[in-house]
């Protein structure tokens, strides 16, 4: 990051040094190229595709006077991108090195079906990801989010998980791909979300169809 501000440092003086042995005559012939090229890292080609057309929509004059709040509005606006970096490359070329937000989960709204990214934000999909929890009910963000930090600091395993059931109270269920029903208090989610696995992976109790732990110092066990 140092050698770059310094590399433009230095480009910035010889530039100003270079402009001012010229005359005002020679000055006002000078153009600068506007951006010819932009460059896209890190996303599929037809989600670069989309991309490079919605930028086309700008005024990507030259290089220097590059309007870059229009630029970055561009990319905030873009929910398949988790960060970015922007990078000139003097004359007139820019990169720009995405991280793709990652799939969450399936998310059906209105009769249309999304994909909840790491960012926070729905992605409008043809079909769902079978490899992806489904959610089911008008969930709150936050609580996911808080749920899926539970899950990833427990035994647990989001690969096992079928299905997601959000309360309006703030409390989940969840379905595992064994066709087991775990029903979680609102708090506490990690050591409940522990004590389940410990209570599936018991022999004694593999016919386990519901396991209730909604109550404090409670569980209730429903087998088929």
């Amino acid at each position: 990051m140092q050698s770059s501000l310094s590399k433009k440092i230095i480009f910035y003086i010889f530039l100003i040094i270079f402009l001012s042995t010229l005359n005002s005559k020679h000055v006002s012939e000078i153009r600068f190229k506007n951006v010819d090229q932009i460059t896209v890292l890190g996303l599929q080609e037809n989600e670069k595709q989309d991309l490079l057309n919605d930028l086309q929509l700008l005024n990507l004059n030259n290089i220097f006077f590059l309007k870059k709040f229009e630029l970055t509005n561009k990319l905030d606006a873009n929910k398949l991108i988790e960060n970015y970096e922007i990078f000139k490359k003097y004359p007139s070329s820019i990169v720009i090195k995405v991280n793709k937000t990652k799939f969450l989960a399936n998310v059906f709204n209105n009769g249309k079906s999304f994909v909840l990214g790491s960012n926070g934000k729905l992605i409008e999909s043809i079909e769902k990801k079978n490899n992806l929890p489904n959610i089911f009910g008008e969930y709150d963000k936050d609580s996911f989010f808080n749920l899926l930090k539970s899950i990833k600091n427990s035994n647990f395993r989001i690969s096992n998980i079928k299905n997601l059931y959000f309360f309006k109270s703030g409390r989940w269920d969840i379905e595992t791909k064994l066709d087991v029903i775990i029903k979680l208090p609102k708090d506490n989610l990690k050591n409940s979300l522990n004590l389940s696995l410990d209570i599936l992976n018991n022999n004694e109790f593999k016919k386990v169809k519901i396991l209730d732990l909604r109550q404090h110092n409670q569980i209730i066990i429903n087998e088929g």
